[in-house]
């Protein structure tokens, strides 16, 4: 952590759905040294339209919001804002959390068992150019870092019709009965990831929904009927 951050006070914005959960972590900011709190916001969507307007250093991000989830305000935060930095602040320390936040942008992560001092510890370190994540979560990313890689679902030959292999995967998916939800989860990315990548695969097949996307799948042979 370099001196400058430690010393200088950080402007945050605390982004959380639960209205009591939200007030709570905004009255402890306040107790402690180094945090002020500029803005609280209901969403994601208000979160991103709050750090437009304020310009904090730090958005403390829960994950799972209506509307618009911290994922993917993580995301337009760090393209539209890239001076303001994003630390998770979540009940939810899971491989389906944290590495689609990681991904979208954030540098910190937090589950909301952290104390004041690990909060303030992350924010100053994300203010610095560090990474802001719980012990536990240090840990997981090791443990995940030391597994093997999964093989792709996609099949390895040219994908029809101009889809990406992404695109083709999540055909596959939709196939094998996932909802955007499983799929989201599935491939560690968010759920408007997901809705993304399915309106450009319909738009480049011409398929107008799910039971036709999977009549395409086996028809191409993408998968194949299960034996019996």
């Amino acid at each position: 952590m370099t001196e400058g951050a430690e010393k200088r006070t950080a402007r945050v914005v605390v982004a959380d759905d639960q209205t009591v959960v939200r007030e709570g972590i905004v009255m402890l900011l306040g107790l402690l040294p180094g945090i002020e709190v500029v803005g609280a916001a209901g969403d994601g969507d208000e979160a991103v339209k709050l750090v437009g307007e304020l310009a904090p250093d730090v958005v403390l991000m829960d994950l799972r919001m209506p509307r618009c989830d911290g994922v993917e305000a993580t995301r337009r935060i760090r393209a539209e804002y890239p001076g303001t930095q994003v630390v998770v602040l979540t009940t939810f320390g899971d491989d389906e959390s944290l590495f689609p936040a990681l991904r979208a942008g954030a540098r910190g992560y937090l589950t909301k068992d952290a104390g004041g001092d690990e909060i303030v510890r992350a924010v100053h370190n994300v203010l610095s150019g560090d990474a802001g994540l719980s012990p536990s979560i240090q840990r997981r990313l090791l443990e995940r870092l030391s597994e093997p890689e999964p093989q792709p679902t996609a099949p390895t030959d040219e994908p029809p019709d101009g889809l990406t292999a992404r695109e083709t995967e999540v055909l596959v998916l939709i196939a094998d009965g996932l909802s955007n939800q499983e799929i989201a989860r599935r491939l560690h990315v968010s759920t408007a990831t997901v809705k993304t990548h399915i309106n450009n695969l319909f738009a480049k097949t011409g398929l107008k929904d799910r039971a036709q996307a999977v009549r395409y799948a086996y028809g191409k042979g993408l998968v194949r009927p299960p034996a019996g």
